[in-house]
């Protein structure tokens, strides 16, 4: 599943092929990807003559900002977009096809077809789901210290399955909670309610620094993700744990161990990270 630097990613490469292009006509092939409105027809004539201003991310959305409206994608475990030339075949799972003025096609490509999208007036795509579920992600002023600490002294689940939860802290997922707990020195095991502060602090900054890794890298690439250009990320060659199993740990040589947290495949030291 794309994750924050994966969606970071393909937001600026497509900012960078499809800002101010206009959407001449949508195609939808599955329209169980379309989740509001829940009329298609309606959804489809809503974007026609749009032009897309600019596309942010919030977690692992992604916000096509439109004239009037905002476009909310979330790409789940195998979406992607891509740009192609409007005579250019199409392949077996392109599911949503927008096409533009300019004789392009933004084309939405998704093998399980769990991805969704949902279209929102300018100012009201943060008032209702998905969006108003999330919690900040690393990037946004409001994760701080004290937001942390207190989610987490708040419950007892393990300190993996708070941060896999959305509604914690968006972007986050099984790759880099893995990494961000390695470097933190943390047991995915240990119950949230009693890290430390200081474990809390090294959690934030931990977190902040590993993404801002992995964007540079533009991502990971450990099953299908490529960006908007078709090119994978390469923050692979970086990881620490996940998918390391039984390699020696790049810090004390022990091999690393793999385990069941929060119903996620989890990557631990166990010299590390002990328990």
């Amino acid at each position: 599943m794309p994750e924050l630097p994966e969606v970071e990613t393909i937001k600026n490469t497509l900012q960078q092929l499809v800002r101010n292009k206009t959407i001449k006509d949508v195609t939808v092939y599955w329209p169980n990807i379309i989740k509001h409105p829940d009329d298609l027809n309606h959804f489809k004539h809503l974007l026609v003559g749009q032009t897309i201003k600019s596309i942010n991310r919030k977690g692992k959305f992604l916000l096509f900002h439109l004239d009037d409206y905002v476009l909310v994608s979330h790409l789940r475990m195998e979406g992607k977009y891509s740009v192609q030339q409007s005579e250019e075949p199409l392949t077996k799972h392109t599911h949503v096809i927008f096409s533009l003025t300019n004789g392009q096609e933004l084309r939405y490509n998704d093998v399980r077809k769990f991805g969704t999208m949902h279209l929102f007036p300018n100012g009201k795509e943060l008032v209702g789901k998905p969006l108003s579920q999330l919690g900040p992600d690393p990037f946004e002023q409001t994760f701080t210290l004290e937001y942390l600490w207190n989610k987490l002294k708040k419950t007892e689940r393990t300190i993996k399955a708070v941060l896999l939860d959305q509604t914690v802290v968006s972007g986050l997922g099984n790759i880099y909670v893995d990494e961000v707990l390695f470097k933190a020195k943390i047991h995915p095991l240990k119950i949230a309610s009693i890290i430390s502060k200081q474990e809390a602090k090294a959690i934030k900054l931990h977190a902040q620094a590993v993404l801002e890794d992995a964007v540079k890298q533009g991502g990971t690439t450990i099953r299908s993700y490529v960006n908007g250009e078709g090119e994978m990320g390469m923050f692979q060659q970086e990881l620490f744990v996940y998918g390391q199993v039984d390699e020696p740990c790049k810090q004390c040589a022990t091999p690393i161990m793999k385990m069941k947290v929060a119903g996620r495949g989890t990557h631990v030291c166990p010299k590390c990270q002990k328990d």
